[in-house]
Formats: C-alpha cells, structure tokens, sequence
C-alpha cells in the first residue's frame, strides 16, 4: 500500500464507504455453537466450538452491542503478551439470521466499529435481516490497542507536499524522521505487529470467536485486502466475500502508487470539467477551471495564504488534502469548488477546514489517531524503496501520467528507515476458496477499475461486476450490484461473468 489515501495508499490516501479483512456456516439458522438471536439489553454470550474463547457482548448503543476479545501480539508465541480488540455487533432480530457478517469499511487505520455504527447506511435491508452486522477494530487502530506517533498532525501534512529546493526537501526528511521517532517511542512493541497479515489472524479469531464455522465477509477498499489476504491465509475457512473498491494487493508500491494518482487525477478532472459546464459553478472561471486550478495550486505554492493562530497556512499541503477529500463521492463536488473559489478571492479557511475533516481533526483541536495508523501498517506491509533518492526520479515518472497529483504520491520519506520490520510477503491468489466476488467502480478515484480487475483476475474464483459511475465503491451506488452481492453473501448465487451494473 502506497502511504497516501486513507482509501487504499499510504501517505495518507482515505477510506470512505458510499452512503461513506474450521467446515461450513448454516445458511438455514446460527451455527452450531454460536449464540441466538441477542437482546440488545442484556449481557449475552457466545463460544467458539472447542475454542476455549468467549465474547460476552454488552449493550452500548441503540441496537448495538459492544465485546472484546484477547488476541496474541505475536502469533508465533500464542502464550505471550496479549493485546485487546474492540469488537461491535448490530444483531438481526429476523427468525432468518444465518450468522455473522464480518464487516470492514477500509483504511487501513478505519475502526471497523465504525462501519457498524453505519450499517442501516452501508446496507440493504436484506443483509441487516440476514445476518448480524459484526466488526472490529483492527489492531492498531481506533479502541483496540492502537498506535499512537505524535500530537500534532499539522508539521507533517501542512507543509509543502512537492519540495522545489534542497531546503524544502530536507523539511521532509526531517518530518518524516520526527514522526517516526514518535511512533517508536509510543507504540512499542506494537510498532511492528501491525500488518495485514496479522490483522487476518486477528480476524481468524474473532470468527471462532463468534461461532462461525467459516467466515462470511464483506469489506470495502483496503477491506478488500483485508479479505483476498484472509482467502489467501485460510481459504477453508471462507463461506462467502465481496470486496468492494478494491485495490490490487500483488500490485506493489510503484505500481501502486501510479493507479492511484491517475486515479486522483481523472477524478480532479471531472470535477473541473463538470465546473466547465455550469455556470453557476463557484470556480467557473470563464469556462476555464481547469487552467484556474494549475493556475491557484502554483500561486498556493510560491505564495500560501495566511492561516489561523498556530495552524499550517494554506499552500499546497492543505490544499492536496483538500482537494481528496472531495474526491470520494461527487456529493462533495460543490464544497471542494466553493473552497476553490475562496482560495482565489485570498481565503482559504474552507481549504483549512476540509483538510481537517479529511485528517480527522476534532473540533476541540485534538486529532485521531487513524493516520498515524495508516502509516504504521503501510510501512510494515510495504515501505517501498528506501533510497532518498528515490522520489526525485519517482515524481518526474507519475507527473507525466498524473502531472497534477503525481508529484505530490512520490514525495514520501515516511516509511523510509521505518524502526519495524516489514511483514513477510504474501502473493494473494486465495486458492482453494469459493468463488469470491470483486465490485469495482469506472470512475473510482481511489481503487480505480484496473485495480479491482486485477484482483479479480489474481483471485483463483474472482468474480467482476462492474459499476459504472463515479465515485469511491459501488455496492450502495446501484440496486444491480447490491442484488448481485447479497444474493451471493445470503443464497451463495454467484453473478453471471462480466455482469456490469448502471
């Protein structure tokens, strides 16, 4: 993974689910061992057979309920130091329930909670009849045992992104030496048990956990690797998995990071070209706003507009944040244009204050963890070339199929020295799982289609359907791939071979 979107990079790329990782489960009723059908207002229990591991769930929401489970920080040494998962149901109160289904919303560095907070917006009614809605917190990351960096997100994602001189590109290496020591001195031994793999272990053990015989999984985005790596690992143990928005986990970093930033810069561009067509557009600029653009990030980067009291002014680094967090859902398309057109009239207090929606900076000034969570697991599952050097040649190869964020993906130091080894590699074909089925996007900015094709293909029993549109994920963008999904993860119906969904 490439540190950059919190969707399906790593320096941050963002994950957002539209709305926004043993013999076989009953398709009939609750597995043999599982618990029944849970009140939400009591304590209740449940076993995984000749597991040894109880979940005992508490009620902390409306229709939710809350559990943990003890997990090995280290797999090879079951017997020694344990770390907490936070664990969260949405169970069904359908006499149709059929188990479990693990959920994932994507990151890395998302709770997994979250997506069942969500899960009458992620969902179909089908699925929430269906089965309880189960997720966790990887480890790592939201109220699991998580890792923690530094204080301030703002000396680290504020500055200039695209270093011109030695000086700027030494502020870099600095920052990137700074953080790292951070995460060293917080995270500990957890710094280097993070990865993805040990993350589908984790996911292993909450399955027991809960009684599934075999896992029934839905994960969208960086979800997605979480699942193809979980088929790979334990492909007896796979009932039934769709993965949405998802990137190309064989793919590496290089190859990687070239999908994502033409993906970025397709997506920026339809943006723009849509502002051509209207108007009313707030960034119109004569028809023109695509020249406007260029025009506004090099003014941003020779000359920033002057910020609040102790926040980064806005040049190039809050203005690439920005700019990606609109880029999810065309939604967003009018904020991201308004802030634009701000930002040329000399005020770039929307800028500011989408790039602290997109880094999750709390309104009382204090930032959530879920980047510096992304890192760490982006650079043990992958840190990519580690000669300094690298990013001056890397930046001239993707500015010239990305010339708008090329630039700005190659110019990462963080995970170069990273103080955690890397995870063993791991070629993802899931041979010897059922049929698993991929959903990708054509307008995807983050995951674009190539990436989910190739996975498909990679996948011994992929399965494509084809959203088209735009935007990140597909499954709650079109009643023919949400029918296509649940009709596999409830009956195992897999969708006819090259199925394409308006």
């Amino acid at each position: 993974m490439l540190a950059l979107t919190l969707a399906a990079c790593a320096e941050p790329t963002a994950d957002v689910v539209a709305g926004g990782p043993a013999s076989s489960t009953s398709t009939t009723g609750a597995p043999a061992g599982s618990s029944t059908t849970p009140s939400n207002t009591t304590t209740t229990s449940s076993t995984a057979p000749g597991s040894g591991t109880s979940l005992r769930w508490r009620s902390c929401g409306p229709r939710v309920q809350c559990s943990e489970l003890s997990v090995p920080l280290v797999y090879s040494s079951p017997t020694g130091p344990q770390i907490k998962l936070a664990l969260k149901r949405r169970p069904t109160a359908s006499k149709r329930r059929q188990g479990s289904l693990l959920v994932n919303p994507g990151g890395p560095g998302l709770p997994g909670t979250s997506l069942v907070d969500q899960a009458t917006l992620a969902f179909s009614d089908d699925l929430l009849q269906a089965f309880d809605i189960v997720s966790w917190d990887p480890r790592g990351t939201g109220k699991s045992d998580a890792v923690d960096c530094v204080d301030d997100l703002d000396p680290f994602f504020g500055t200039d992104p695209t270093p011109d001189t030695p000086a700027e590109k030494q502020q870099l290496i600095d920052g990137a030496k700074t953080f790292q020591a951070g995460c060293k001195a917080k995270a500990g031994d957890l710094l280097a048990h993070v990865s993805t793999q040990d993350t589908v272990r984790d996911m292993d053990m909450v399955r027991a956990a809960l009684g599934e015989d075999k896992a029934t999984y839905f994960g969208f985005s960086y979800g997605s690797e979480l699942g193809a790596t979980y088929a790979t690992m334990f492909p007896e143990r796979v009932r039934a998995m769709v993965l949405d928005g998802a990137a190309d986990p064989n793919a590496g970093f290089q190859a990687d990071a070239k999908s994502t930033a033409m993906g970025l810069d397709r997506a920026l561009s339809a943006v723009l070209d849509d502002c051509a067509k209207h108007r009313s557009c707030p960034f119109y600029n004569g028809g023109q706003p695509q020249q406007a653009f260029d025009q506004l990030m090099a003014s941003l980067d020779s000359k920033p507009i002057p910020s609040n009291p102790g926040r980064p002014s806005v040049g190039q680094g809050v203005a690439y944040y920005a700019v990606l967090s609109a880029l999810y859902d065309e939604s967003y398309w009018p904020l991201l244009t308004a802030a634009l057109a701000a930002a040329q009239r000399g005020d770039g207090s929307p800028m500011l204050a989408m790039y602290d929606d997109y880094l999750q900076r709390n309104r009382d000034g204090t930032w959530t963890n879920t980047f510096e969570d992304l890192i760490a697991i982006s650079c043990v599952d992958d840190p990519g070339p580690q000669d300094l050097a690298f990013p001056d040649t890397f930046a001239a190869e993707l500015s010239a199929s990305a010339p708008r964020f090329g630039a700005f993906i190659a110019y990462s130091y963080t995970c170069m020295g990273w103080p955690a080894p890397s995870a063993p590699p791991l070629h993802i074909d899931a041979k010897g799982a059922p049929a698993i089925v991929v959903i990708g996007t054509t307008g995807d900015p983050v995951t674009p289609l190539e990436a989910s094709r190739s996975l498909a293909e990679a996948l011994e029993k992929g399965v494509l359907v084809t959203v088209e549109g735009t935007g990140h994920t597909g499954y709650m963008r079109s009643s023919c791939a949400m029918q296509a999904a649940d009709d596999y993860l409830i009956d195992l119906k897999v969708p006819p071979a090259g199925l394409v969904c308006k």
